[in-house]
């Protein structure tokens, strides 16, 4: 399994070609004699919610420098969704939240970016259960609360999937 389409078999190295197999185009690696499949990235994120306005961070590194998007990121091997989510939270923004205040919003298979899919857990919580000032952290050039006019206003500031994202955040809470 790869999360990108892969050129070569993760198992012996041979180049893959395409097949079809149970009605969909797949890679396939003739020296093993089997698929290779492509499956999403599992990954969390959540949403801090201040009345009509969601915390969101400016990414500083790949993908989407320079664009805002709601704090998150990829699961660790042995991490909850929840857990991961507000471990992203914290790092990308310095705020805390227990993951058991985290009230789960959507899962969505995000569109592919470099070949990569991710399906993401959005979760929502209220800034009253969340602890700690909103500062850049990790992977963050900044981070601020932007309200939902202020998203339809500018779309193109964020990643593509960040205004329906806030719109279900903010209905969630």
């Amino acid at each position: 399994m790869t999360v990108r389409p892969a050129d070569y078999c993760p198992d012996c190295g041979t180049a893959t070609t395409t097949r079809e197999i149970e009605d969909r185009e797949r890679r396939y690696c003739e020296a093993c004699d089997r698929p290779v499949f492509q499956n999403p990235a599992p990954t969390a994120a959540a949403g801090v919610v201040d009345g009509d306005s969601v915390l969101l961070v400016e990414r500083a590194v790949p993908p989407g420098v320079g664009e805002w998007t709601v704090p998150g990121g990829h699961l660790e091997a042995d991490e909850q969704p929840a857990v991961a989510a507000a471990r992203e939270l914290r790092e990308e923004t310095g705020v805390r939240v227990d993951p058991d205040a985290l009230e789960l919003v959507d899962a969505e298979l995000l569109a592919p970016f470099r070949g990569k899919r991710a399906v993401s857990m959005v979760y929502a919580v209220p800034a009253a259960r969340a602890e700690g000032a909103p500062t850049a952290g990790s992977d963050a050039a900044a981070v601020r609360f932007f309200s939902r006019d202020e998203v339809e206003a500018d779309e193109d500031a964020f990643r593509p999937h960040v205004p329906d994202r806030v719109e279900s955040v903010l209905d969630a809470i």
